[in-house]
């Protein structure tokens, strides 16, 4: 598991000073680059020449609002990891009470043909340690 905190901004939220519910992906990835960057490894990752890892799919629960200027701690573990593609979940908590769950699936793909290519096995490693 790894574990990253974020504070909501004012621009997060809607009229109504809640979470503007679109914007939970956003803060999911980035977390989702906090955690990529912790691995040593640079952000190099999502410029590779060789493979992308687009997002083939996304989720999210809302379990309490989430307000502007909300301090959360984001818990994201793999939930799924296969030959191609890994499923990551993300928790975000707030005052000790979990406010949203957020599920997003990755495919690694060669950038010059965009087919399915096998995850390079140390990013396999990484995936397979959270």
């Amino acid at each position: 598991m790894y574990t990253t905190k974020l504070r909501t901004n004012f621009y997060d939220a809607d009229p109504a000073g809640i979470l503007f519910f679109a914007n939970i992906f956003r803060l999911a990835h980035s977390a989702y680059e906090e955690m990529i960057k912790s691995w040593g490894i640079g952000e190099d990752v999502f410029f590779s020449p060789e493979f992308a890892m687009p997002i083939v799919h996304s989720e999210a629960d809302y379990m309490q609002s989430i307000l502007a200027h909300d301090e959360l701690t984001v818990n994201i573990t793999a939930s799924q990891l296969k030959e191609h593609s890994f499923e990551l979940s993300y928790f975000f908590y707030g005052d000790g009470e979990l406010k949203a769950k957020v599920k997003t699936v990755h495919v690694f793909v060669e950038k010059k043909s965009m087919e399915k290519m096998e995850i390079p096995e140390p990013l396999r490693v990484k995936f397979g340690a959270i």
